[in-house]
């Protein structure tokens, strides 16, 4: 796995790209409803702001900004 440098200031715009194993499923689009619930989850408990959320078949693009005062934790997922 690559390892990124993350700037770690409050109202720094994320852009994470999430790319599924297997580029020839469709999955993301299949199961659309249950990666929705669990970015209002995720949002819930970390608060940001999402600027824009793109689906696509094999991959999602997003496009994050933290509040004032809130610096991002990492959390694993990896």
């Amino acid at each position: 796995m690559t390892s990124y440098c993350r700037i770690r200031m409050p109202g720094v715009r994320y852009i994470p790209t999430v790319s599924l194993a297997d580029r020839s499923s469709e999955q993301l689009v299949h199961e659309v409803a249950h990666l929705r619930a669990a970015f209002v989850m995720t949002q819930r408990e970390r608060p940001f702001w999402c600027d824009a959320f793109i689906v696509l078949p094999d991959h999602l693009h997003a496009v994050w900004t933290l509040p004032t005062g809130m610096r991002i934790i990492p959390h694993g997922g990896g």
